[in-house]
């Protein structure tokens, strides 16, 4: 944890640095200068561009000549927020937003040409009445005696005295799930905290890097990132952790890290990615760009950006629905009591 702390503090001083001299470079206000900014903000510092251009053949350079036909020094402020949200939305990364007093833009088709495979009505089913809320952890003893927890959001902090409270009252079941659909992220520590209760030793689950310079490729040596088990009480027994396309930022980091533990089963949807650290700058006219700046990698490596595979695929069917079942719910129970 310090080690990341540490590469955290370093990449946001190169990146505060970076957001300074550009800003200085574009003293104007004009289209063209607001232009100019964003393309060069997110040229020298977004992590991604090289990864991109080899997965879908994003070539920035290519974008700058594209947009820059549509900036006109007599366009208002809606037309130009307009063509710089279609400019930021060329990344495909639901972390770059840019934010003024007409909207934010959100790159949405991370997740909107995936199936939802979650029903909040149907999940009431499983909870019943008498379900635990706690530190943003809902959780149920199901009728086959598997226990169920549903986090919708790592925003929130987890307090150790819930989770022990938590861990406790599951002790006598068989299995856990731990359901992770439709959360959107939050702080990479909260979902840190979760995951270490579920291991008993130091797990290295992947690494980081951080920009070092203005080239695309101008990154620091990858450094280990690793798990650190709890103090207070884990889990022992198998779990499954349930995942779909909204399963995003610091939630993908969490199922990242979980898939990485001997006794965890990840089961559902390729998760939504959203691996890259978000970091922020400012145009010359005020509005805000946020962006991905330090890229995650699993043990082997593999980029996190574009979503973590499942271990077991597996998506809702409309017959179970219809039913008032959860498909991946009712998958997850039989793969704990086998």
């Amino acid at each position: 944890m310090k080690r990341l702390l540490l590469m955290l503090f370093i990449c946001c001083g190169w990146l505060f640095a970076s957001t300074s001299c550009i800003r200085e470079d574009f003293s104007g206000n004009s289209p063209q200068d607001n232009f100019e900014a964003l393309w060069k903000i997110i040229d020298e510092q977004y992590c991604f561009l090289e990864y991109k251009n080899q997965e879908y053949g994003l070539d920035w350079s290519e974008v700058h000549a594209r947009y820059a036909e549509r900036i006109t020094s007599s366009m208002g402020s809606e037309a130009l927020f307009e063509v710089l949200s279609e400019m930021v939305n060329e990344l495909r990364d639901g972390h770059v937003n840019l934010s003024s007093s007409i909207g934010t833009s959100q790159y949405r088709a991370w997740f909107d040409n995936y199936p939802r495979n979650f029903s909040d009505s149907i999940q009431s089913n499983y909870l019943k009445k008498d379900y635990i809320n706690s530190s943003g952890l809902t959780y149920q003893i199901l009728e086959n005696n598997i226990g169920y927890v549903y986090c919708e959001s790592f925003s929130d902090g987890i307090g150790d005295g819930n989770l022990d409270q938590m861990l406790y009252k599951m002790s006598v079941c068989d299995g856990l799930i731990v359901d992770v659909r439709n959360n959107g992220g939050g702080a990479l520590t909260t979902a840190q905290k979760l995951a270490a209760r579920f291991t008993n030793e130091k797990v290295l689950v992947g690494y980081m890097s951080h920009k070092t310079g203005p080239g695309h490729n101008d990154f620091s040596e990858p450094q280990e990132v690793y798990l650190e088990p709890s103090d207070g009480i884990r889990w022992q027994k198998k779990c499954v952790v349930l995942t779909n396309r909204r399963s995003y930022s610091a939630t993908n980091d969490f199922v990242n890290a979980m898939k990485q533990l001997p006794n965890v089963t990840v089961m559902g949807d390729v998760t939504g990615g959203g691996s890259g650290l978000p970091f922020s700058s400012e145009l010359p006219n005020g509005w805000s760009i946020r962006f991905s700046a330090s890229p995650m990698f699993d043990p082997d490596m593999n980029q996190l950006e574009f979503g973590i595979e499942p271990d077991i695929r597996v998506d809702m069917l409309s017959e179970d629905m219809q039913e008032g079942k959860d498909t991946m719910i009712e998958e997850a129970c039989g793969v704990l009591k086998n």
